[in-house]
């Protein structure tokens, strides 16, 4: 019973662990703000917890940053959307899609 216990214990710590994670990616603050594509077909509000794309409908999206890989999850969800930062400027923003398309943003 002891060694169960031990167990559970120490999953409940990893489990933790692994989950808390996610928090120590912050977001980079050149990425926070509203962007237009250059089309001006889709619009993407970046705050320091959404991450909300509107090309017809709004989808508001959790999100973290990892590297140049901004990783997006709806409710929680997984597997993430993986969205890679190509170019990053101030007035900027390059952003391959999961599907390979490169849309490019301005503010």
């Amino acid at each position: 019973m002891k060694n169960l216990s031990f167990l559970f214990l120490a999953f409940v710590a990893l489990s933790l662990w692994a989950c808390s994670g996610n928090n120590k990616h912050e977001s980079n603050p050149k990425l926070i703000g509203n962007w237009i594509s250059k089309d001006g077909e889709t619009k993407l509000q970046i705050s320091t917890k959404q991450f909300i794309l509107d090309n017809g409908e709004p989808i508001p999206e959790d999100y973290f940053t990892k590297g140049d890989t901004i990783l997006t999850s709806f409710e929680g969800n997984q597997p993430y959307t993986k969205f890679l930062i190509k170019k990053l400027t101030d007035k900027e923003l390059s952003l391959m899609f999961p599907d390979s398309v490169l849309v490019e943003f301005r503010k």
